[in-house]
């Protein structure tokens, strides 16, 4: 299994991080084999004093594919949940400073969090779809998949250029603005709509 995830896919999140970039394809990187799920805890990490969340539609891949047209796109995934993309923000911020690449800030052990996964059917359309975040209670992040800049079907037909797709491969879809910092004892919950999918603490 693979984890694929998009980059500055949300025109908010670009603007509170300050990015001027047009793109005109997916920012692609790849996390590590790295997922926490079941409702686990996170562990802070002792090489960061700056974790950050970042909450994010995943969808998972169903078939085999490679170079995938973007109006067969959606054959290749049929399940979704909500996740968190964790960032040594700290390390980011320095790695970029070197321009270096960002393996050590976004694919260490554990961080990409995946909720429980659903049907497509039971979620409505994939293209609309609304999730957010509570930390003890509150919401900290929200979006909408219809706000992405790129959409999950361009996403794949992009990525596929690349890299084969297997079954069981996860895709980060991106995160809108709201990213934030967690701490010792914080309880995260993800939601797609009203549905609770995702629910841990952060040790």
């Amino acid at each position: 299994m693979k984890i694929l995830a998009v980059g500055m896919n949300y025109a908010s999140h670009n603007k509170e991080m300050n990015n001027a970039l047009e793109l005109t394809e997916p920012v692609i990187f790849l996390k590590a084999d790295s997922v926490l799920k079941d409702g686990k805890p996170f562990f802070l990490p002792d090489f960061s004093s700056e974790i950050h969340y970042e909450t994010e539609i995943v969808i998972k891949i169903c078939r085999l594919g490679k170079n995938i047209a973007e109006p067969f796109a959606h054959r290749y995934y049929d399940e979704a949940t909500v996740g968190i993309d964790f960032t040594a923000r700290d390390l980011q911020a320095n790695l970029r400073r070197k321009r270096l690449p960002w393996e050590l800030c976004k694919a260490f052990d554990n961080s990409a969090v995946t909720g429980k996964f659903l049907p497509l059917e039971s979620l409505g359309n994939v293209n609309r779809l609304p999730f957010h975040l509570e930390i003890n209670g509150q919401t900290v992040q929200q979006g909408n998949t219809q706000h992405m800049i790129f959409s999950i079907d361009q996403i794949i037909t992009y990525v596929s250029r690349f890299f084969t797709l297997r079954m069981g491969d996860l895709i980060f879809t991106g995160t809108p603005e709201g990213i934030g910092p967690v701490k010792i004892g914080d309880h995260l919950q993800g939601y797609i709509g009203n549905m609770k999918l995702l629910d841990f603490f952060v040790r």
